[in-house]
């Protein structure tokens, strides 16, 4: 009830500094972000996932600030003359002695001024209950009738969300593309600064041992030493390389035993929740696993956490994959977290992010992948 409360007085306010203000607020960007702050508000009220930016038409948007002027008024002064009236009259009552005759309070519905200790105790009493009982039970359906209406006019038409379904998907593409373009670059520079130099210096060693067969035994042993170690040094590269693009424990273990495996790696043992995945396609495995793997990091190196649980779950064809620190929480993925990277990953292949990460904590992050049925 109180929440409600909140929301239909901070509605009333709002919605009346905002008509002084309705010249500013019909101009597109300043529409767009009232309407925005009020769906907000509107998703929290309703406890549902929080909503973007608002996308609709301008019109859409003119369209709600007419009605929620309306409602807002509307309900709001239905809820302040219910709410003051039980609050005027838990003050007003105890007190009624020290007002003057003709200004004290007359009681609902009879009328009656209040003349003494009995008419304040009895009727004063009666009044008070009838008003916070309409207070009460008005309230919350009042506040969620506001909220929904806010969000059915604020919510994208069918034609709405194919439209940015598609730019969307125009923007990871070109974002995969970008990715998949830096990335060849990164493995082609690893290949050609490291491993190939260290190759080609191998051959070099190799062709000096050939023409010095037949010299100085010591210096064939050391150049063959170091051409042995040149090529385990090239190897550990290599799979280094081949780890970055996918790991080769998904391969061997699949999803379920490579995060079995990552948790005793990582600085902060995960405690694992893991259902029957079933087949899993190989690029939702691997941007699974560096997910949890970014997100466990993370956690180590910027919550301060003690405890992080995993849960990865399969409902039809989608992939949920769950990470949790019990740490300072307030992360932001503009400051370099790593968070922006998971999002990368999972935009790439149609997939959807949600962190929830309040200053004191707890962190979540929760990531949704397709994976076929």
């Amino acid at each position: 009830m109180w929440r409600g409360l909140g929301y239909l007085l901070g509605s009333l306010f709002t919605t009346a500094a905002a008509l002084f203000a309705l010249p500013v607020l019909i101009v597109p960007m300043m529409a767009r972000a009232w309407a925005s702050r009020h769906r907000r508000r509107a998703d929290r009220l309703l406890l549902s996932p929080r909503s973007g930016p608002v996308r609709v038409g301008m019109w859409r948007v003119l369209g709600w600030l007419c009605a929620s002027i309306v409602t807002s008024l509307t309900f709001g002064l239905v809820v302040l003359l219910s709410a003051g009236n039980a609050v005027a009259t838990a003050i007003t009552v105890p007190l009624w002695w020290a007002f003057p005759a003709d200004t004290r309070l007359r009681f609902l519905f009879t009328g009656v001024p209040l003349s003494g200790w009995g008419t304040a105790l009895t009727l004063g009493t009666i009044n008070f209950l009838v008003f916070a009982a309409l207070t009460y039970w008005m309230v919350p359906p009042l506040a969620r009738l506001h909220a929904r209406i806010c969000v059915a006019l604020l919510s994208p038409t069918a034609a709405e969300r194919l439209a940015q379904r598609v730019d969307t998907l125009t923007e990871t593409r070109s974002g995969a593309m970008n990715a998949h373009g830096a990335e060849l670059r990164r493995i082609e520079r690893d290949l050609h600064d490291g491993t190939q130099a260290r190759l080609v210096a191998i051959a070099m060693r190799l062709g000096t041992v050939r023409e010095s067969l037949d010299e100085v035994p010591e210096t064939v042993a050391r150049l063959l030493r170091e051409a042995h170690e040149g090529t385990e040094e090239a190897m550990a590269e290599l799979r280094e390389v081949i780890r970055t693009i996918y790991p080769p424990i998904l391969a061997d273990r699949g999803l379920a035993g490579a995060l079995a495996a990552l948790g005793t790696q990582s600085a902060i043992a995960p405690r694992l929740e893991i259902g029957d995945l079933g087949t899993v396609p190989a690029a939702v495995e691997a941007v699974a696993y560096f997910t949890i793997a970014e997100a466990l990091t993370n956690a180590a190196k910027h919550s301060r956490a003690t405890r992080t649980t995993v849960r990865v779950a399969r409902a039809g064809d989608r992939l949920s994959v769950e990470v949790t620190d019990d740490g300072i929480g307030g992360a932001d993925e503009t400051l370099g977290t790593g968070i922006a990277g998971i999002r990368h990953r999972v935009l790439a292949l149609d997939g959807t992010v949600r962190v929830h990460s309040p200053a004191g904590g707890p962190t979540t992050i929760t990531v949704s992948l397709p994976c076929g049925s």
